[in-house]
């Protein structure tokens, strides 16, 4: 049975498809008397079936080689385009991560969104959203990995945009959307271009490509820049990390997915391309780059957020760059166990945060307080899903960054200092939110914020357990260094970098000191506050570059393609006139015409004969 199920596992993705496409008919209201409330159970049912094979699959897969299942799909002009699937351990377990966290979050959606009228629709996108994600952890080839990124795009941009009657979240949508479309455009370009200098598509044949190639360092520098152009806007990496922000605007259930996987989805893409990127050593100092200005500025950010959901976000965009760094510095293992650790705490700090931004009616932390008294679950839930999140042992991701650090302690030691201050800087941000949510004295927006409903405290409880039991989980697979060969002094690092940030945020914070705080530079806190004033750069830049396009575009719609066509039609009509009062009604005369016509046109054509003809008798 196992063994059937790890050979069909390639059908996980149409497990969800099959509840998205199931839970249409009560999305525009076609099935009215039950109400929508089965759309969502039929999703729970396939996601859950989808999670149950996923991990059937898992049992038989583990310990044994890789396998390729290929499906043909097109084949013309000399190009082949085969569906190209890789089932391994990895693979299957980034399926039980989606499908797992999916199923929480619909079971979440059920409490959350009780009385929503777009339930129909939501579930049905929030299916649309698992399909892609298991394609893509299954997909071998990088141009099906484009493709279902564009299809993701276009997820975000309905799941955001769901309730669609508010201007903020027509607008958040529409931003997302676009901000991600400048990344997909570049990776385009990179996909296109790869194709001409490896002749594949497909990763395993890339990276035995890469292995021997011999290119233009030119060229595979421009094409390897592009190709990191694209998970660059997925994984909200500066400067295309302002979608992510504005995405906050959607269902804090779909927020659940999008802050644990769907921002991995970029870097799964790097991590499997990461063979080709080591061939530009420009294009993996980029990345180290980028990642290193995104994690030390979001995490700078994030502490000068008011709005819960932005001080998740920015947190989220930190860590990613996290990710970037361990790419660029060729070290997929630290990249893969910090995209699994990020995913789970993540997921649970936002489902912490959800049901009091749902009983609280605000999202502004300097206007709650005091809610650890009514909300005991949700603040363990946040305690746990902060200490996941940062570098304390022996919760996930002290692994991941323990591993990230080792590897950088001979040969990078600046980014082993970025990546303890952005621990450090996290952890602050995040007892910050803590102190602000659930310490102090009960203000008037929280003093009558009871815990959720049992639907919503469910899923929070299962992945509050997760969470602390997954350094279990990954010591049972053996997939967790041994204590006795860590570099104590990175561990040390890491421990006291924390301490030292959740101290230091919770004597601010819970202490008598008065709020809020402010820097002694008040340039200093706007800088931070505005998010380094990159939503203005965007529109003295690139907004204003395309508004003045478009006007451009405009005017010579309007006067050169419109006025050509504006004056043929007019002198076909002014011709058509004259014609009108030239006729004189008789047919002798319409005769005579139309033998000129053809005498005329008869000596146009044998002309050149004429003349060759004259040459001749003259001659």
């Amino acid at each position: 049975m196992s063994q059937y199920l790890l050979e069909t596992v390639w059908l996980v993705p149409c497990y969800a498809l099959l509840g998205g496409v199931f839970a249409l008919p009560w999305s525009p209201g076609i099935i009215r008397r039950t109400g929508p409330r089965p759309a969502g159970y039929v999703n729970l049912i396939m996601t859950f079936l989808a999670f149950l094979h996923s991990v059937i699959a898992f049992s038989a897969i583990w310990g044994h080689p890789a396998q390729q299942v290929l499906i043909p799909w097109l084949s013309t002009a000399g190009l082949n385009l085969t569906i190209n699937l890789e089932i391994s351990a990895i693979t299957v377990a980034a399926l039980i991560v989606i499908t797992g966290l999916n199923f929480l979050s619909q079971v979440y959606a059920v409490g959350y969104m009780e009385r929503d009228w777009g339930w129909g629709r939501f579930y049905s996108l929030l299916g649309l959203f698992e399909a892609g994600l298991c394609a893509l952890a299954l997909c071998n080839n990088l141009f099906f990995s484009y493709v279902i990124l564009e299809v993701l795009t276009l997820g975000t941009y309905l799941l955001v945009g769901l309730w669609f009657s508010q201007p903020l979240v027509v607008t958040g949508a529409r931003d997302a959307f676009l901000t991600k479309r400048v990344g997909d455009l570049f990776l385009l370009m990179g996909v296109l271009g790869l194709w001409t200098l490896a002749g594949t598509w497909d990763y395993q044949d890339l990276a035995i490509w890469a292995e021997t190639a011999k290119v233009n360092p030119t060229i595979i520098t421009l094409v390897c820049l592009a190709l990191i152009a694209g998970p660059m806007g997925k994984c909200a990496q500066f400067p295309l990390h302002l979608w992510l922000d504005e995405a906050m605007e959607g269902p804090i259930p779909s927020t659940i997915l999008r802050n644990s996987v769907v921002v991995a989805s970029g870097a799964w893409v790097l991590i499997k391309l990461q063979p080709v990127l080591s061939l530009s050593p420009v294009a993996s100092s980029a990345m180290v780059g980028i990642g290193a200005v995104t994690a030390i500025g979001g995490s700078l950010i994030a502490i000068a957020q008011i709005d819960i959901k932005r001080c998740l976000s920015y947190s989220v965009s930190a860590y990613m760059g996290l990710v970037f760094i361990a790419v660029g510095t060729q070290q997929n293992d630290a990249a893969l166990l910090l995209v699994l650790t990020h995913a789970i705490s993540a997921a649970l700090l936002v489902m912490s945060t959800g049901g009091i931004i749902l009983n609280s009616i605000t999202q502004d932390v300097t206007q709650l307080g005091g809610l650890w008294s009514r909300r005991p679950m949700s603040g363990l839930a946040f305690i746990v899903g902060t200490l996941g999140l940062i570098g304390f042992p022996p919760l996930g991701s002290f692994w991941a960054l323990m591993e990230l650090a080792d590897g950088l302690w001979g040969n990078h030691p600046w980014l082993l200092g970025i990546i303890i201050a952005v621990n450090a800087l996290t952890a602050f941000s995040l007892t910050r939110e803590f102190a602000l949510i659930f310490g102090g004295k009960p203000k008037q927006m929280s003093e009558r914020s009871p815990e959720g409903l049992w639907l919503m405290v469910l899923p929070m409880m299962f992945l509050f357990g997760f969470v602390l039991h997954l350094p279990l989980v990954l010591q049972s697979l053996s997939l967790l260094p041994d204590w006795m060969t860590l570099n104590k002094d990175v561990a040390l690092l890491l421990i006291w970098s924390s301490i030292f940030g959740c101290s230091v945020s919770a004597v601010i914070y819970l202490s008598n000191i008065p709020k809020p705080i402010r820097l002694p530079w008040q340039g200093l806190q706007n800088l931070l506050a505005y998010d380094f004033y990159t939503p203005k750069l965007y529109k003295i830049t690139i907004i204003f570059g395309v508004a003045q396009l478009s006007k451009l575009a405009d005017i010579v719609d309007r006067f050169v393609v419109d006025g050509i066509v504006n004056f043929i039609g007019l002198f076909s009509l002014l011709g058509g006139e004259g014609l009108k009062y030239s006729n004189s009604g008789q047919t002798q005369f319409y005769a005579f015409t139309v033998l000129l016509g053809v005498s005329v046109l008869g000596v146009w054509v044998t002309w050149p004969f004429w003349g060759i003809r004259f040459m001749d008798l003259v001659f």
